[in-house]
């Protein structure tokens, strides 16, 4: 547990963010404060698009120090956002704070949309229906309760049973497939968590690998947090989306044994089932490891640009923290196969239970006002009704 030190919060200036765009740059040159450096300053007119000051026409200085990290540079027609400082509805300080990246974004996520449409049909959008609810109860449910100081791991472990259920239920329907899945997954996830649990407390991970968890010492809300409880509901939210995908696919492949073979018993379900776990299990454990090693890139090279001894690196926090997130991933991964197939092969293979079907009997004749339900025959008077020609006459 750990807790923002008295009076070291952090204070957030009062300001609000605007959209704006670039009108005409001045670039001026001058010596930099770094060696070999050369300092461009340059006088940004920009018009503001959005907020009480729409319209406005202000110029905003823009430094660089020859740093690419650090240095924007921007040419007329860019669009960028504004942080400003108001008093009085007056504008007291102004520098631009990053490039609007959002339009690109949103292209990017109207072409997904349109993918999932075109290719996926109805599924397709049932897809983007179960994303918004996923999205919303990370934005609405996890996050709001983490920032409360609720434990990490039950609530993570709770918004991810909802999220898989309502996601298969939505995708899938009410059906022994569905909850097949949302079992497989469930166990997946579970067993994900208590490895990186068992593992991340045994190697005495800390949670600080990443900056922005010491960050959080000194927000203005001063909550007390489990930062280990926040690594292990990082690796919990991590696995999920791949155990989905492999629960699901296993569940759906069941199902199409069943209905393309109806006298497939429960072993045969279950050895179809473990088949194409074993053929997914290669190639989405693949997936885990490699996004985790994706998003690490800058930091292996640091390591063997300057030869870093391998003990070194594998003992770092921030490298074992990735380990034990890969692997715990992968491991609750393969162990869904078996619990999804397994729980499919016995759901899908259950007996239907048998509907009674009425016998049909000859009309009564009509009549007028109140109609007289039909009389069943006795036994004896089967005789006189008609029978089909290939049977023989008592």
């Amino acid at each position: 547990m750990a807790r923002a030190p008295e009076g070291e919060a952090a204070q957030h200036p009062e300001g609000e963010v605007f959209r704006a765009r670039v009108l005409e740059v001045k670039e001026t040159t001058g010596e930099s404060a770094v060696q070999d450096l050369v300092k461009t300053s340059q006088l940004i007119t920009v018009e503001i698009l959005t907020g009480p000051l729409k319209g406005k026409k202000i110029e905003v200085p823009n430094a660089t120090t020859g740093n690419p990290a650090y240095d924007l540079h921007f040419q007329p027609g860019d669009q960028v956002i504004l942080w400003a400082e108001m008093e009085n509805g007056r504008l007291r300080d102004v520098f631009i704070s990053d490039y609007a990246r959002d339009r690109y974004t949103r292209y990017l996520a109207i072409a997904f949309i349109l993918c999932l449409f075109v290719i996926g049909g109805r599924k397709g959008i049932k897809a983007v229906v179960t994303l918004g609810i996923t999205g919303l109860a990370i934005a609405f449910v996890l996050l709001p309760l983490l920032l409360k100081g609720y434990n990490p791991i039950g609530v993570t472990v709770l918004v991810c049973a909802a999220v898989s259920a309502l996601t298969f239920a939505v995708v899938g329907g009410i059906n022994n497939k569905s909850i097949a899945a949302i079992i497989g997954t469930t166990g997946g996830v579970l067993v994900a968590g208590l490895l990186a649990f068992a593992a991340g407390t045994a190697a005495r991970l800390t949670g600080f690998a990443e900056e922005e968890a010491a960050m959080l010492l000194y927000i203005p809300q001063e909550t007390f947090f489990d930062f280990r409880g926040l690594l292990f509901a990082g690796i919990i939210i991590g696995a999920l989306g791949a155990v989905m995908d492999v629960a699901m696919s296993i569940a759906s492949a069941i199902e199409e044994v069943k209905k393309a073979n109806p006298s497939a018993g429960r072993l045969t379900l279950v050895r179809a089932g473990m088949n194409v776990g074993k053929d997914v299990m290669g190639t989405m454990s693949n997936t885990l490891i490699l996004a985790y090693t994706g998003s690490a890139i800058p930091m292996l090279l640091l390591f063997m640009a300057y030869q870093t001894p391998l003990l070194k690196v594998i003992n770092l926090d921030l490298v074992a923290t990735e380990i034990v997130r890969a692997l715990a991933g992968s491991i609750g991964l393969i162990i869904a196969i078996p619990i999804t197939a397994l729980t499919a092969g016995f759901l899908i293979n259950r007996p239907r239970k048998r509907r009674f079907v009425a016998k049909k009997y000859p009309e009564a004749p009509a009549s007028r006002g109140r109609i007289k339900q039909a009389e069943v025959p006795e036994p004896d008077g089967w005789a006189n009704y008609p029978r089909p020609n290939n049977l023989p006459h008592r």
